[in-house]
């Protein structure tokens, strides 16, 4: 897909802004007891801000493990961005899968409180890297 510079600046802001709704909807689901869905929230905003970061730097994928094996060869192995947040995104990513498909899959509400927080020091860190670099708005 070819998009224009001010529609691939209008999705990236999109993309953004589904990260920040995750971090609301995560909000409520912790304070509802909804740990299972909670961990599919918390993975998905940290998605959504990573599909903004390959929006930026003209990298498209559909496929999760695509998209986090770009992140990591990218921007954590060479240093470009902590890498902290490659285990990060990549401990979210594994649970959310046992979450989604496993049987009897249960979270706990401490490592629900821990997720969470990642989630949003991740969300933010993408966001400064963005408009860092790239200037954008």
């Amino acid at each position: 897909m070819t998009l224009s510079e001010k529609e691939k600046e209008k999705l990236i802001s999109y993309r953004l802004e589904q990260a920040d709704e995750a971090v609301n909807d995560v909000e409520l689901l912790i304070s509802n007891k909804r740990y299972r869905s909670a961990v599919n929230r918390i993975y998905y905003g940290m998605f959504y801000s990573l599909l903004a970061m390959g929006l930026a730097y003209n990298f498209e994928t559909s496929k999760h493990s695509q998209l986090i094996g770009w992140f990591n060869k990218t921007f954590i192995s060479t240093s470009i961005i902590e890498k902290d947040y490659g285990r990060i995104i990549t401990k979210a990513y594994s649970r959310r899968t046992k979450g989604d498909y496993d049987i009897y899959v249960s979270f706990e509400k401490d490592l629900m409180v821990e997720m969470f927080a990642e989630m949003k020091k991740f969300i933010s860190r993408i966001k400064e890297h963005l408009h860092q670099n790239l200037k954008l708005t």
